[in-house]
């Protein structure tokens, strides 16, 4: 495998997404896009990202920073084009002898494909593709199988623009050719830019070597709009909810599922329609999500049962062989073996031993106002429905909360608390009232 270096450019102000956070950290399946891209970038081998990013996106640049990759920032000062990017990039490293450019909005890109641009041996090496409407992408002209150059679209004549074969931006390139061709670059064109494609026809043209790799649309596929993002999103979850249905994950409706970049899941879960997993989430093997679950931060273990219409919250792990049911919340709770939360319960900061059954309606009252608390469920303890577990509090291994109790006091193991005020009757009130209520009516 060759030694490269991958020049991701990032420096577009993506002006059609209309928002203020940069382009490159609107998100795909979780993930900001220029994540996905560096990414793909290591898989495929690069020793090192060279980073291409306006002076004023520290923000993209705090981002890469937070990956586990060696980046290299490079500032690209005014606008000027591709190939003026990676004049930024190139003038920052004296390293690698070989270098793949890519840009930071394309999250579909898969790493054998970069992979095969870095370990070609040809001078510069050009991404291509054929799409159901070449459009107005640019065009790569063949003599053979050879490419000659790459002419953007506005700059195209008509027999150009009659050619299917479309330029896919990423580029394979020797350190010769960046360092001889890169000064030689115009930007005598109608954008009025320095285009790194125009390194085709000076290399061709020098009697340099050059080649094509073949991609897909997807893999070329760059995002510049809010309606491109969904797109591209789509794209990204059609392609993993296949990745889980190979491995053996049941889905009675793919479509409706959706997952993160970095979700695990084992054979033999099911997922029910209706189920959206955002980032972090571990399941294990034979387990069933069940409808209209949302699940966040989450480890769950084998055999469990999840929903439907339950929200896990970041922190929650759940053991093997639990339940946990409809409209029940979890957030930092820790749920034993067989332990079990059927339905209508807020369960946060908490540790719930083996076989613990909370009753219906049950809230751990966790928030102070100004600090979060704990609560601990022994193994084996029964909390009745509509209970209330004021924490800091510990209910012991065995022990039973009667309903509707109101908890604030640790219980000791294999204990019975009853909290709720004695049952009085007081006989003929109602039709009392309902006489004293029509008096004042009449």
């Amino acid at each position: 495998m060759t030694c490269f270096a991958a020049i991701i450019l990032a420096a577009g102000k993506g002006t059609r997404m209309k928002s203020a956070l940069p382009k490159v950290l609107h998100e795909i399946a979780g993930r900001p896009m220029l994540g996905h891209a560096m990414a793909v970038a290591g898989a495929a081998g690069a020793a090192e990202v060279l980073l291409v990013t306006a002076p004023d996106q520290e923000s993209v640049r705090a981002y890469a920073d937070s990956l586990d990759i060696a980046t290299t920032h490079c500032i690209q000062e005014q606008q000027l084009g591709t190939g003026d990017a990676v004049r930024a990039a190139f003038s920052a490293n004296d390293k690698h002898e070989r270098f793949v450019v890519m840009f930071g909005d394309t999250p579909l890109m898969r790493s054998e494909v970069l992979a095969e641009l870095a370990n070609h041996e040809a001078d510069v090496t050009v991404l291509a593709f054929e799409p159901d409407d070449a459009a107005a992408y640019g065009r790569v002209v063949l003599a053979g199988e050879t490419p000659t150059a790459i002419v953007e679209f506005k700059d195209a004549d008509a027999a150009t623009r009659a050619l299917t074969l479309c330029n896919g931006g990423a580029m394979g390139l020797s350190r010769a050719a960046l360092a001889k061709y890169l000064p030689q670059l115009s930007n005598e064109n109608a954008q009025g830019e320095f285009y790194l494609p125009d390194l085709v026809t000076l290399a061709h043209q020098d009697g340099a070597t050059t080649a094509m790799v073949m991609a897909s649309p997807e893999d070329t596929m760059g995002v510049d709009s809010r309606a491109g993002q969904a797109k591209a999103e789509a794209l990204m979850q059609t392609r993993l909810r296949q990745k889980f249905l190979d491995a053996g994950v049941g889905m009675q409706d793919p479509d409706s599922v959706f997952l993160s970049f970095d979700t695990e899941i084992a054979a033999d879960v099911i997922l029910e329609p209706h189920v959206k997993i955002n980032g972090g989430v571990a399941i294990g093997h034979g387990t069933i999500i069940k409808a209209f679950t949302h699940l966040e931060g989450v480890r769950i273990g084998q055999d469990a049962q999840i929903g439907p219409y339950a929200r896990l919250r970041p922190g929650t792990v759940i053991g093997d062989e639990a339940k946990i049911g409809n409209f029940v919340e979890t957030k930092k709770a820790d749920i034993g073996k067989g332990a079990k939360v059927s339905h209508l319960s807020y369960i946060g900061d908490a540790e719930l031993g083996m076989d613990v059954n909370i009753g219906a309606g049950t809230i751990t009252c966790n928030y102070d106002g100004y600090n979060k608390h704990i609560t601990k469920i022994g193994d084996g303890a029964f909390i009745g429905s509509n209970s209330s577990l004021i924490a800091p509090v510990t209910i012991g291994k065995g022990a039973y909360l009667g309903s509707s109790s109101a908890v604030s006091k640790d219980v000791p193991d294999d204990a019975l608390v009853v909290t709720r005020a004695p049952e009085r009757e007081i006989k003929g009130w109602g039709r009392k009232f309902r006489a004293r209520n029509e008096k004042k009516d009449s």
